[in-house]
């Protein structure tokens, strides 16, 4: 079974890569999806309004508050669209859901709690497509409880070993413990990895993120609002139209968190972040482009203070769709050791 989270692209150098083969399922096996996802009354209000939902029971408090339930109910749409993404790291090689069965909504959620998603696979069946196979699973959605809350169950095509778009004749996995993508949970149930630990990482090595992000010119105009952000260059489009020259590019503060948001994938056991340095904009992201990123191990030490934790530096460079250099930053991080932090008692 082929469960790596990298590949390797030559000495000390690796690219992130999600998802199981349809070679690498069998029936019954169980997969604990992670990180869960808290959900909020404000994402039910938006989903409601933003969809003209006319059940006023998600957004109106005062009739929600006379209702069995006492207060909003979440929308059950939102439950299955996070359930189908909370997944998407073991089924990233999915090329469509055939079909959906069933669903069956067991519980309510409200805004405030915790969602988790667990896939069990039931059947497995080969098609006249050489290139997939047909991957049948019930989806269960669960609360910080444990409870049942949601159940769908459906048929994703999955890619056979090879076949996926982005699998290259040269791929070759990067076969190291350290590098497994699901690690084996106290249940029998596989439980998908969350990031390298301290003892994992190696001065030196470099890792690709993957996949890259693009940035739209609405996330750029939300961003600069939420922000605070008084310059009309971001968000107001007759200023624009007078001032060509100030061109739309992506604003720097919004380009460091999409950066350090794609290396989390590698470095997602981090306790905390104690900053950058050296941040440099070489060329503009503009709105539209494409955001990719690589991490470089600089040095790692043990922290004397926390015996359960190491610090590393860490140097990233960022490049768009052409390769350009737009961004680059030291930054400091704190990470766990192996074994140590939460994450066992939290389900991880």
């Amino acid at each position: 079974m082929s469960r790596y989270a990298y590949l390797a692209l030559g000495e000390g150098r690796y690219r992130e890569r999600f998802g199981l083969s349809f070679e690498d399922v069998a029936v019954g096996m169980v997969i604990q999806h992670r990180p869960g996802v808290d959900i909020s009354q404000q994402d039910n209000r938006e989903e409601s309004l933003d969809f003209l939902n006319n059940a006023h029971l998600h957004y109106d408090s005062h009739y929600a508050s006379c209702t069995e339930w006492e207060q909003p109910l979440f929308v059950s749409t939102i439950t299955i669209q996070r359930l189908f993404g909370m997944a998407s790291r073991s089924w990233y090689r999915r090329r469509n859901v055939v079909a959906i069965d069933s669903i069956i909504l067991s519980a309510p959620l409200f805004g405030g709690d915790t969602l988790y998603a667990e896939s069990r696979v039931i059947g497995l069946e080969d098609t006249d497509d050489g290139a997939v196979g047909h991957v049948h699973l019930e989806i269960l959605g669960k609360n910080a409880r444990g409870e049942k809350v949601a159940q769908a169950n459906c048929i994703f095509e999955v890619f056979r070993r090879g076949r996926h778009p982005e699998d290259g004749a040269d791929d070759a996995l990067a076969e190291e413990a350290r590098f497994l993508s699901h690690h084996d949970g106290a249940d029998g149930a596989l439980v998908e990895q969350t990031g390298l630990w301290f003892d994992d990482l190696r001065e030196g090595e470099s890792f690709i993120h993957w996949p890259g992000r693009t940035i739209t010119a609405e996330e750029g105009r939300t961003s600069a609002l939420r922000s605070l952000e008084i310059n009309p260059r971001w968000h107001d489009a007759a200023f624009q139209s007078r001032y060509p020259e100030l061109d739309q590019r992506v604003g720097e503060a919004l380009l460091i968190g999409v950066v350090t948001a794609l290396t989390t994938r590698s470095m997602g056991r981090v306790v905390a972040n104690l900053g950058w340095r050296n941040i440099k904009f070489p060329n503009p992201l503009r709105y539209g482009d494409t955001l990719y990123a690589e991490s470089r191990i600089v040095e790692l030490r043990a922290s004397n203070s926390r015996p359960s934790q190491g610090l590393a530096k860490v140097e990233t460079h960022a490049f768009n769709q052409h390769g350009q250099l737009v961004c680059s930053y030291e930054r400091a991080l704190l990470i766990y050791r192996r074994g140590e932090g939460p994450f066992a008692k939290a389900g991880y």
